[in-house]
């Protein structure tokens, strides 16, 4: 019996953890183009299912770029905010993980306002993973004889 209780902890781990990781996308900010001025990041995004969990991935060359996660406001009139908010490797990586708009931008010389160096997105709650079935299964050295009681959830538990 504790066998058994131990297994189902386990497979309800992996059943709360799983979806969550293999779920999860990561996106390349403009692809091969990465994060650069000229380039068109909204018709990028369009098309594209950012759920919590997923991953941007900015990518310049350290020195010509920064990132900044703006709001509203600073997306649109291109405010750069405070430089210790920069995100500055050159291989930013910035995880989703709560839904809504989300608005990013480039706050070097005139990249945003003039090159058009900014992205908008919303981001949708995760949808919940469809739960396994949970089939009985013989198990090794006892028989199984599956009856009508049994097809019923719950009605017909295992004798151990």
């Amino acid at each position: 019996m504790a066998v058994y209780a131990r297994e189902r902890k386990i497979y309800f781990l992996l059943v709360a953890v799983v979806p969550i990781t293999t779920l999860a996308k990561e996106y390349i900010v403009g692809d091969e183009s990465g994060w650069t001025v000229g380039y068109d990041y909204q018709a990028w995004a369009q098309g594209k299912d950012f759920q919590v969990g997923d991953k941007l991935v900015f990518q310049f060359p350290v020195g010509a770029h920064n990132v900044f996660k703006v709001n509203g406001t600073a997306f649109q009139n291109c405010t750069v905010p405070s430089l210790n908010e920069a995100l500055t490797t050159g291989k930013d990586t910035i995880v989703l993980t709560t839904p809504g708009k989300k608005g990013y931008i480039c706050g070097v010389g005139k990249h945003c306002e003039v090159g058009g160096q900014k992205l908008a997105i919303v981001v949708q709650s995760q949808a919940p993973a469809p739960a396994p079935s949970m089939a009985p299964s013989p198990l090794s050295g006892i028989p199984y004889k599956e009856t009508a009681a049994s097809k019923i959830p719950f009605i017909n538990t295992p004798r151990w």
